[in-house]
């Protein structure tokens, strides 16, 4: 996953404008095995379809935001809440 620094610094949650931090490797698998088995809804209430690259969290850890094919979705509904059912914070 290529994301530049100086992209990543300037990024922020378009809902709250908090900064956001690129995710462990660990939470993007976990993620994807989600997706994999048809569990992860976004906040818009869909099922997630195809593996992400990488995410990116925002501050506070309420939601992060998908990479694909190393363009961040920095959208409200596309969003992940989290922590993930069944994961703890």
């Amino acid at each position: 996953m290529a994301i530049s620094q100086e992209l990543l610094a300037i990024l922020v949650c378009p809902e709250t404008k908090q900064p956001v931090v690129l995710a462990a490797t660990a939470l993007v698998e976990t993620l994807n095995a989600h997706i994999q088995n048809g569990s992860l809804k976004n906040r818009a209430g869909e099922t997630i379809s195809g593996a992400m690259d990488a995410a990116l969290v925002r501050e506070d850890r309420q939601y992060c935001y998908p990479i694909r094919d190393d363009i961040p979705v920095m959208l409200i509904d596309e969003a992940i809440p989290l922590p993930l059912p069944g994961e703890s914070d």
